[in-house]
């Protein structure tokens, strides 16, 4: 753990030496929402490669930067693709970026992602207010002795997604008129999809949404004391659910579809994030 504390300190001496920015906020763009940078005033871009260690995402679709700027005067760095367990690196690794947006001074972790829908009501092209998770078939990064410096060694997990943030984001939705469902999502390992035994597993075991990130993040985080929210892009009904097969390029061409509406939401539960914030201080 040593080293891992030691390869996340040079990144963010790394980072600092290059960009002078301070973040409340931390924007993980998932898949069809990469374009969302265009809706900030950017004030300047990393890509992952110009980071001494940094992980770098090898997944179509993902950018691999890190974006600084303001989202309706609220500052925000936006990790334009990010890094998966499956794509062979280790879980420290996988949690690197959202450790390091701790580091670089983000109090809020706003997690975002395409997901198949478990839940029987729901449909593709819905979006998910993610209220719980279930990480247990995904190594935990928080696996060794514990690092002191980024939190405590038995975390506890009651509410990982804010409640406070959860309400204003629901609240946001409803006065854009945005449908907003919320669920359980749970993170399996992929790449595969899943097969239709597992999906009737995920339910069983109470998932409405399944995919393949997130869930690790968020225990990343909560373990550094962040507040966290997320939302899930219903991008296709789960493997068994449909006679559709799955395949990457349904989920890209789906999430292309609902961006805007997503983006619009996401743009909103910023603003408002960042106004309670101030009435914070």
């Amino acid at each position: 753990m040593e080293k891992t504390w030691e390869k996340l300190s040079k990144c963010c001496k790394s980072v600092k030496k290059k960009i002078d920015f301070q973040p409340k906020v931390a924007l993980v763009l998932g898949s069809g929402l990469g374009d969302y940078v265009k809706e900030m005033k950017v004030t300047a871009t990393l890509d992952y490669s110009e980071i001494d260690g940094f992980p770098v995402s090898t997944v179509p679709g993902h950018k691999g930067r890190f974006v600084f700027g303001y989202v309706k005067k609220v500052p925000v760095v936006a990790m334009q693709g990010r890094v998966h367990y499956y794509e062979g690196y280790p879980m420290t690794d996988v949690v690197l970026p959202i450790r390091l947006m701790r580091m670089m001074g983000a109090e809020v972790l706003f997690l975002t992602n395409a997901a198949g829908g478990v839940n029987e009501r729901f449909h593709a092209g819905q979006l998910m207010l993610i209220k719980d998770q279930i990480s247990s078939f995904v190594p935990s990064p928080l696996v060794g002795p514990n690092l002191d410096k980024l939190g405590v060694r038995f975390p506890d997990m009651s509410e990982i997604y804010d409640r406070e943030l959860r309400r204003l984001i629901k609240k946001t939705a409803k006065e854009m008129e945005i449908p907003l469902e919320k669920g359980v999502y749970l993170q399996l390992t992929g790449p595969a999809y899943e097969s239709p035994a597992e999906i009737r597993m995920c339910r069983l075991l109470g998932a409405d949404a399944v995919g393949m990130s997130t869930a690790c993040e968020a225990v990343a985080a909560n373990h550094m004391g962040m507040r966290i929210c997320g939302i899930s892009f219903i991008s296709n009904l789960a493997c068994g659910m449909t006679d559709q097969p799955l395949s990457h390029k349904e989920v890209q061409e789906a999430a292309d579809r609902v961006a805007p509406l997503f983006e619009k939401l996401v743009t909103g539960s910023i603003a408002a994030i960042g106004r309670s914030l101030k009435q914070k201080k």
